[in-house]
């Protein structure tokens, strides 16, 4: 533990009761729980075996499990879970299906799936609108725990009844599917564990301690299953900062931190209030800001940095020139200072913001990756190959059915799926065990009957195999023998666009080279748990990204663009009288920059051909005087900057034209 300050030394330490370690931003926290691994391992107190670490992204996940790997020598970390909560989740439901009435190989719907079917369950006059809407109350209800018998007794308006009624079909159908869905994956093992005390038992022998990092943006199931775990002895420790919750829009209950308290009344508190990141000017600023929030903890962020150069305020024309202002601004500073594109970060409240700011970076060519853009698992190529392969996993998938048997599209039309999802029905079985029948293919017309015979011998072909070839080879031989690969070749107009294709297909199959040994079943329903975040680096390129995206980042040049009344706060928040979680949104974006920092807002805005007046943010006048430097406040030096940029841009013009 060398090398730790006072506080985190404390929280390491720790190891006998419930913990809560407030750990604001740039403090160290993940080096808290690294050591804290370490020493329950290396004090005897407890195997790796029985230590369960528990993040909300694949790739803090990764990032932990290497750093762990670095600090403990030899074997010892062996059998250490380093997971998200969804992969908790998931390996209970894995052990303990026949309690839930699931059969071993169980299928995981992704969005699309439950989509798919909520909508047939709403009817073909559904609409998009009502179609999220239910979909949007259903997830909530499954968020807070609610079966769908709950959701109907909690509904109060004729929309939550309404959707509480499509909720327990869905649920039905989903038994009939031997499926879950992505909420399921906390739900269900809440539900088992609350009502089952043995097998609550048996599961916090097998975890003898948990601990759970960003515990602010715990929604109410993921609370209940850290409870679930840890019964009432409480053998954990839970690491968060409130002042970062930014995640309520989709579920996430910061009074977690207080319900702690409340629920183990022996729980410690530590604060880590060191920042190993940000010049104290920057910190300055950050507190002042938050301090306007109400606090059951209060913290004062301090850093041994220097005190570094005033935080830049700009006001702008409007978008474009804002764009314009930025962007010179990074090419400048790169230039200069020799300063890598990586070392640039640029901060938006709405994705929409995005565009002003890739025009303006393109005439400057300067690089850059722009974070959000279509999710690798959401790629239609991608999606198809995941539904041949669920279906070799699970001949009981109708989901992973239907897209399969479309992709690529053969002499099989909804008028024929209809027919034979009600020859399915009839029997008793899932859609492809029909397909296979021979009774069912002859109450179909000659084509179809033989179209569908095609694809379940491909896929029996399929399953075949499955038992030799590896995980990766399995996805390389489904997307040629499926008739994928030849599909979207069919579909692109030129090589480059089919190379680009093959290439994710190809890449797909690089995901699964890490998994020997284990079944298509369980391979297929652990990519389930991966997001797009967990792929692709951007390399030596300014990032561009939403608020939201950057939490846990930090970069030395930080700019945050739009910062007016109705875009940060938005609009919603200021109406609704909720802007606490805006003002937590841009303490994050501050607390991102490690030695510079500019905020930039805009007099107008055109919309719908108008031309709108715009504010500067509200949290401007909470900002100290003393550490922000507006436009105009120092004519000398803004004149001079305005000539040292001149110049460099007008070199980089004069380097562009004669390129």
């Amino acid at each position: 533990m060398h090398g730790l300050n006072p506080p985190q030394h404390a929280a390491v330490e720790h190891i006998d009761g419930p913990l809560l370690v407030l750990a604001g931003a740039g403090s160290g926290k993940t080096r808290v729980i690294v050591e804290k691994i370490a020493h329950l391992i290396a004090s005897g107190r407890m195997p790796a075996r029985r230590i369960a670490a528990i993040t909300f992204t694949n790739k803090a996940a990764k990032e932990m499990r290497e750093r762990v790997a670095k600090r403990i020598k030899g074997d010892a970390a062996e059998g250490l879970t380093v997971c998200t909560f969804h992969a908790m989740g998931l390996r209970i439901l894995q052990i303990e299906h026949e309690k839930l009435g699931l059969r071993r190989g169980f299928s995981i719907f992704d969005s699309d799936d439950s989509a798919a079917q909520i909508k047939d369950l709403l009817g073909t006059g559904a609409k998009n609108d009502a179609l999220d809407n239910v979909r949007n109350l259903i997830s909530r209800a499954k968020n807070a725990g609610l079966s769908p018998e709950q959701a109907m007794a909690e509904a109060r308006s004729a929309r939550e009844i309404d959707a509480a009624t499509i909720y327990a079909l869905y649920q039905a159908r989903l038994a009939t599917f031997n499926a879950v869905d992505f909420d399921d994956l906390i739900r269900l093992p809440v539900q088992l564990l609350e009502s089952d005390h043995d097998c609550a038992l048996g599961w916090r022998e097998r975890i003898g301690y948990l601990l759970v990092d960003e515990c602010q943006d715990t929604n109410d199931a993921q609370y209940r299953l850290l409870k679930a775990l840890a019964g009432e002895r409480g053998l954990f420790t839970c690491v968060g900062d409130d002042d970062q919750s930014i995640y309520a829009w989709r579920g996430a209950n910061p009074d977690n931190l207080l319900e702690l308290g409340k629920d183990y009344p022996a729980l410690k508190i530590v604060k880590l209030e060191q920042n190993y990141r940000c010049s104290n000017r920057v910190l300055r600023a950050a507190n002042a800001l938050i301090a306007n929030n109400p606090h059951e903890h209060p913290k004062t962020l301090w850093s041994e940095q220097a005190d570094g150069e005033r935080i830049r305020i700009w006001e702008c024309r409007d978008a474009a020139h804002e764009a314009e202002k930025v962007a010179a601004e990074i090419h400048f500073i790169a230039t200069a200072k020799q300063a890598p594109w990586s070392d640039f970060c640029i901060l938006f409240r709405g994705n929409f913001q995005s565009r002003a700011l890739e025009k303006a970076l393109q005439l400057l060519r300067v690089p850059y990756h722009l974070s959000g853009g279509t999710a690798f698992l959401e790629r239609g190529e991608v999606k198809d190959a995941l539904a041949w392969l669920r279906l070799v996993a699970n001949p009981d998938d109708d989901a992973a059915f239907l897209r399969a048997v479309t992709s690529p599209k053969r002499e099989v039309g909804a008028t024929t799926l209809a027919k034979l999802a009600e020859l399915a029905q009839r029997a008793g079985m899932p859609m492809s065990r029909a397909a296979e029948s021979v009774g069912a293919l002859k109450q179909l017309s000659p084509r179809a009957g033989n179209a569908l015979d095609g694809f379940v011998g491909i896929v029996r072909g399929l399953r075949k195999d499955a038992a030799r070839l590896s995980p990766a080879e399995l996805v390389r031989e489904l997307a040629s023998r499926s008739g994928l690969l030849q599909s979207i070749r069919a579909q692109c107009k030129d090589e480059a666009g089919f190379q680009r294709r093959k290439q994710n297909l190809e890449e797909l199959a690089d995901w699964f080279d890490g998994g020997k040994g284990a079944g298509p079943g369980e391979l297929a329903a652990q990519l389930a748990l991966l997001s797009h975040a967990d792929k692709g680096e951007a390399g030596n390129q300014v990032r561009l990204m939403s608020l939201h995206g950057a939490k846990g980042l930090e970069f030395r040049y930080v700019f945050i663009v739009g910062v007016e009344d109705g875009t940060l706060p938005h609009e919603a928040s200021i109406e609704e009288g909720r802007i606490d979680e805006e003002r937590r949104l841009l303490y994050v974006g501050i607390t991102r920059a490690k030695e510079q920092l500019w905020l930039s807002h805009s007099r107008q805005a055109q919309k719908w051909g108008d031309t709108l007046r715009l504010k500067p943010s509200r949290f401007f006048e909470e900002l100290p005087a003393d550490e922000i430097q507006r436009d105009g406040a120092d004519p000398v030096a803004d004149a001079a900057r305005k000539q040292e940029r001149a110049s460099a841009g007008l070199a980089a013009i004069r380097a562009l034209l004669e390129s």
